[in-house]
């Protein structure tokens, strides 16, 4: 994950520098991120009906291609920005498998349920971590030995995932053959999301938090050399001190002993990156920017990680892979659209500009949602009962704590 963030931060660098275009920054965004939406229910497919860990280590060797050839072409200096959208592209559509089936195979790594949401936590914490890290070096090799030692060293990363996914002994889950009709399978997997009001709601706001949040990842580089009059260095800073704010989401998640509560703080946590994201827009100061980041990056991971818990504890099993190909679709999927958007609007009206537009849509989605709570808590609840995270119903039974992790690899 260090590596992945390393080759994130590096590549947005990279295209700026070649190209000094927002708009360009926009459409490498774009390529990479696209391919999700429209490859995202196949991938869902496969994650309830194919062998997971066979699946991760396929999708973790192209990665490891992916970035080693990004490498290659950045070290021998004939790297131009069209090499940066179409490995882009492959990245994108590596994961739109990779991610569900990963989200999924949580389930089958760990065997008591009751313990599904400290893994999850746990999965999250080392997400966060590295995302903490991550910029924070990649900053720091880019401004002393150039993006594609970021490049290299993300792909040589890979090396250990493959061989920690070769050595798992776990027992899969028997996958239900009817399931194997794709189309037949997408669709009722569709259908099932759009008839479930919670899971609908969910969806909704969480797509929308991924267009407008999609602005400040996109825009970073602007702000980082054109507005803060800095470096990669400070790239870097920046996008760590969103890690700090979203490890704090982590950990206070972590803390929680029950998923009671959550549906709630999705409307909260949108509110509060809404807000701290106009707040970003406004500073000229490198150490207020880090301060409101840090600010940003808890409310988007607060909201995100929320989302991941409410919706794998309420999704049947046999369709949680398919919910969470959907989740994937709308938190990294549409993230695309709000990154072309964001480069369009910033080359027309200013990055600062386009922060506080796509900052008041979020806010206006977090108070629609906000309203549509009695009616999500109600349909709820009787899925509590089932599961006996209501204590007047079963005392002492939790099924799952709390938190989770993004697909952002």
């Amino acid at each position: 994950m260090v590596g992945t963030w390393m080759q994130a931060v590096a590549s947005g660098w990279l295209a700026y520098r070649l190209t000094n275009s927002p708009l360009m920054l926009g459409i490498v965004g774009f390529s990479s991120q696209a391919p999700i939406f429209l490859l995202g229910p196949l991938g869902g497919f496969f994650a309830d009906t194919g062998n997971k860990r066979r699946i991760l280590i396929i999708t973790q060797a192209i990665s490891m291609a992916q970035a080693l050839v990004l490498a290659a072409l950045t070290l021998s200096g004939k790297i131009e920005v069209w090499h940066i959208i179409m490995l882009g592209v492959v990245l994108g559509c590596v994961n739109s498998f990779d991610m569900p089936v990963r989200q999924s195979f949580v389930v089958d790594m760990v065997e008591g349920k009751e313990n599904l949401g400290n893994a999850i936590a746990l999965n999250s914490l080392q997400f966060n971590i590295a995302r903490l890290i991550g910029p924070s070096i990649a900053g720091i090799i880019i401004a002393i030995w150039g993006e594609g030692v970021c490049f290299l060293i993300n792909g040589l990363s890979f090396i250990a995932v493959i061989w920690s996914l070769s050595a798992m002994r776990v027992v899969l889950r028997a996958g239900n053959p009817k399931k194997y009709n794709i189309i037949e399978s997408i669709r009722e997997g569709f259908d099932y999301i759009s008839k479930s009001i919670p899971i609908r709601h969910i969806l909704l706001l969480l797509s929308i938090v991924s267009i407008t949040g999609a602005s400040y990842v996109v825009l970073m580089p602007v702000f980082a050399r054109d507005i803060l009059r800095g470096g990669p260095e400070t790239l870097g800073f920046l996008l760590s001190s969103a890690g700090i704010g979203a490890l704090g989401a982590t950990l206070y998640l972590a803390s929680r002993k029950t998923v009671r509560g959550l549906v709630r703080m999705l409307a909260v946590s949108a509110s509060i990156f809404a807000l701290s994201l106009a707040a970003f827009s406004f500073s000229k100061s490198l150490v207020v920017s880090m301060m409101v980041m840090i600010i940003t990056g808890f409310g988007v991971m607060a909201h995100m990680a929320a989302s991941n818990i409410i919706l794998q504890t309420i999704a049947d099993d046999d369709k949680r892979g398919r919910v969470m190909s959907f989740y994937t679709m709308a938190f990294i999927g549409m993230a695309p659209v709000g990154s072309l958007l964001s480069g369009i609007m910033a080359s027309k009206i200013g990055a600062s500009n386009t922060l506080i537009i796509c900052a008041a849509l979020c806010l206006a989605a977090s108070a629609v949602f906000a309203g549509k709570l009695p009616g999500i808590r109600l349909a709820i609840r009787p899925i509590y009962k089932k599961m006996g995270i209501i204590p007047e119903v079963a005392s002492g039974l939790n099924a799952v704590n709390e938190l989770s992790r993004p697909p952002e690899d």
